[in-house]
């Protein structure tokens, strides 16, 4: 808490930012990016999140200063990548519905496991060398960073804590990241994880596109995720020698490779741009839902999206299930029976899922593939079928989210398999829907 205190942030998304560490004062050079010397004998180094060449609107580009460059490094060596894959071949194709029970956490008395050991890719499509795909991944751990740090070069991670809060250290600065929040670390940012108990989150990896907010439509100026509510950590550095040698981790193609290097790389003393990791707190989404009749689609929920080259069609979108008033008359109101042309993973942060009260739990998952069916248990469906429909708080004290992607996922090994958590029963909360055909209906006489 005292930790969380001391952390501040910039406001706003995508934002043209500069931040320098309050113990410099004037290390930014003023007019220019990279002046002869730098103040403070600093070096200049420009972080390109796209191409050189791309319009204004979707140029992402940040200039880091820092006490060393990040090219004073050892080579390059490949490691192992425990559960983390982009072999979608695997396994056999599963069309089935599939649901896993809460991810199981490695007690820190057993065995010790950070943020990059405790990575698993539960499912994904595409091609990082292609720069186009998915891939969604667990992380389950109990123990911090030590002089290590995480760089993506395939692509971004937006993390999803569910149990713990995470201490994440960038190359920007600072941001502590609780449940119900959720960061996005852009693709090559160098990062740390710290963690302060056993620990567990969903991650949403796409390659080769940024999340940015989703388009309106009609509802124009105002609402879901306001870019205000964003939160960029502001540069904080440290001049430190690592004797025994400091480890950075590299994805690249879907392989770890690790190098050594004697400083810490978090010795930014000052950045300028917009091309930044960034946090959100859930809890301030703006709902909009239906107010009279029918079942809005769950595209309203839409807090971040990745969008591909095809208009109106997501590599990815993060989607979330809010608290929120139902208020619609003569209607069915949880999720319908639906098929879809997309992929839909869920997640649960907290609380119980409308839909599925019993069997999806905190720390667990399902997917729904491409044109799989599925839709509310049994249960949800005779209850919600004969419920006086009155005005009701929905989703109270909880929060289910959604990663949706174009993208037809392969489920891995583990996710099938190794990780012993996939609920081979999930089929029968189906299996009690009746028929309630009535050929003689009738109706009724207003």
């Amino acid at each position: 808490a005292a930790q969380m205190k001391l952390i501040s942030y910039m406001s706003g998304f995508g934002n043209e930012f500069a931040s320098e560490d309050s113990r410099c004062p004037g290390s930014l050079p003023e007019g220019q990016n990279n002046t002869q010397v730098c103040p403070y004998g600093l070096y200049a180094e420009q972080l390109s999140g796209s191409a050189f060449t791309c319009p204004r609107s979707t140029n992402k580009r940040s200039w880091l200063y820092r006490i060393l460059p990040s090219v004073r490094h050892k080579p390059f060596t490949p490691m192992s990548c425990g559960d983390l894959t982009e072999n979608w071949n695997e396994v056999e194709p599963d069309p089935n519905q599939l649901r896993w029970k809460p991810f199981n956490i490695p007690k820190s008395s057993e065995k010790k496991v950070d943020f990059i050991s405790g990575l698993h890719t539960v499912c994904g499509a595409g091609d990082s060398k292609s720069r186009n795909g998915i891939a969604i991944h667990m992380y389950t751990c109990n123990t911090s960073m030590i002089d290590k740090c995480f760089q993506n070069a395939d692509g971004d991670f937006l993390i999803v804590p569910q149990q713990g809060e995470i201490l994440i250290t960038t190359e920007f600065g600072k941001m502590m990241v609780e449940p119900n929040e959720i960061c996005v670390i852009q693709q090559g940012m160098r990062f740390s994880v710290d963690v302060f108990r056993e620990t567990r989150g969903y991650i949403l990896e796409v390659f080769g596109a940024h999340f940015e907010l989703p388009d309106l439509g009609p509802i124009w100026a105002n609402g879901l995720a306001n870019p205000r509510d964003f939160q960029t950590p502001v540069a904080w550095y440290e001049d430190r020698t690592v004797a025994t040698g400091y480890t950075i981790v590299n994805k690249y193609q879907g392989k770890l490779f690790s190098c050594q290097q004697d400083f810490s790389p978090f010795n930014v003393v000052a950045w300028h741009g917009n091309y930044t990791p960034y946090k959100y707190n859930l809890e301030n989404f703006m709902v909009i839902n239906c107010v009279a009749f029918d079942h809005a689609d769950p595209s309203i929920f839409t807090v971040l999206t990745a969008k591909s080259t095809r208009p109106g069609v997501a590599i990815a979108d993060f989607v979330i299930f809010p608290p929120r008033w139902g208020v619609a008359d003569h209607t069915f109101r949880p999720p319908y029976y639906h098929r879809n042309c997309m992929s839909e993973f869920m997640g649960l942060i907290k609380g119980h899922y409308e839909a599925k009260e019993e069997g999806f739990q905190p720390g667990g998952a399902s997917l729904h593939s491409i044109m799989t069916p599925h839709g509310p248990d049994v249960d949800c469906f005779e209850k919600n079928s004969t419920a006086v429909l009155k005005p009701e708080r929905v989703a109270e004290g909880t929060m289910a989210f959604m990663f949706e992607s174009s993208f037809s996922m392969a489920v891995t090994k583990w996710g099938l398999d190794t990780c012993h958590r996939l609920d081979k029963s999930y089929y029968k909360c189906w299996e009690a829907l009746k028929s309630h055909f009535n050929p003689n209906w009738k109706p009724s006489s207003k």
